[in-house]
């Protein structure tokens, strides 16, 4: 149950942890705290992805280590039994990022889900806002590293010959096939060789909830011809979207466990 709709957090938002994880573009000019602090799901943290990224590399969203992943969430008062539903306020769905992590850290993937709709279908159906500081208390968190979700540069090239698994992009077709400039300066244009293109808008309707899972079996099906294939590893810009695409998969492919290729092209397409 990767998703759960807005009644579903309503009826069960004090036995959760709820956690605003809203990131958004920079040329949006938008702040995911401020709008934060402004209103926000009742008890909900704020997850910071940004702040809670890489800082001793030049790439964009890199996942920590396992020391400050303790650090992160045990800060955030979560536990390792608490279900957790993660929200946004994002136009590339930002939550999903965080559910990845969170699963990548070994959280029981059964117990991590993503609010349908995030905070814009919350606030469309009259449901509660506050902007009420939440009261937090610091946990002890532990982490169970899964290394294997994660791809590297290396083994992103070395695929390329082994076709060992299937590298699926969710950038938009014009920079897959290199017909605009890259949003990021020092990038060339362009996609991984070999790779494959589903824009992450594909998989949502206009009101930013998923498609039915018979949309996503037809939108995927482009791509692979075994809608039940386990290597597949998910790409973008710099690792947001990848996890919008690895969690519509696992909408349609229960025994899926995402993968993400973490660098993304924001470390393939280096100039």
């Amino acid at each position: 149950m990767s998703l759960v709709e807005t009644d579903w957090l309503e009826k069960n938002i004090s036995s959760v942890k709820v956690i605003d994880c809203s990131w958004h573009m920079p040329q949006t000019k938008r702040n995911g705290l401020k709008e934060y602090k402004n209103q926000h799901i009742p008890n909900s943290i704020f997850f910071d992805l940004d702040a809670n990224s890489r800082k001793e590399i030049n790439l964009p969203h890199m996942l920590v280590n396992q020391k400050d992943w303790m650090q992160i969430v045990s800060k955030m008062g979560i536990k390792n039994e608490d279900e957790i539903v993660i929200y946004d306020n994002s136009d590339v769905i930002s939550s999903c990022r965080c559910w990845f992590n969170f699963i990548y850290f070994g959280h029981n993937p059964k117990l991590v889900h993503v609010l349908n709709g995030g905070l814009k279908k919350w606030i469309k159906e009259n449901k509660e806002v506050t902007n009420d500081a939440t009261s937090i208390k610091i946990s002890d968190y532990k982490i169970f590293e899964k290394k294997e979700l994660v791809k590297t540069k290396e083994q992103i090239d070395l695929n390329i010959e082994e076709k060992y698994f299937k590298v699926i992009d969710a950038r938009s077709k014009e920079r897959f096939y290199g017909r605009v400039p890259e949003p990021r300066k020092g990038l060339r244009s362009g996609s991984i060789k070999n790779s494959f293109c589903i824009p992450f808008n594909l998989c949502l309707c206009e009101d930013k909830t998923f498609k039915s899972k018979k949309d996503l079996k037809l939108i995927f099906g482009t791509c692979l011809k075994d809608i039940n294939e386990k290597n597949i590893v998910f790409s973008c810009g710099s690792g947001v979207t990848a996890c919008v695409l690895a969690l519509a998969y696992s909408l349609i492919n229960d025994k899926y466990h995402p993968c993400i290729y973490d660098g993304s092209w924001a470390e393939y397409g280096i100039i």
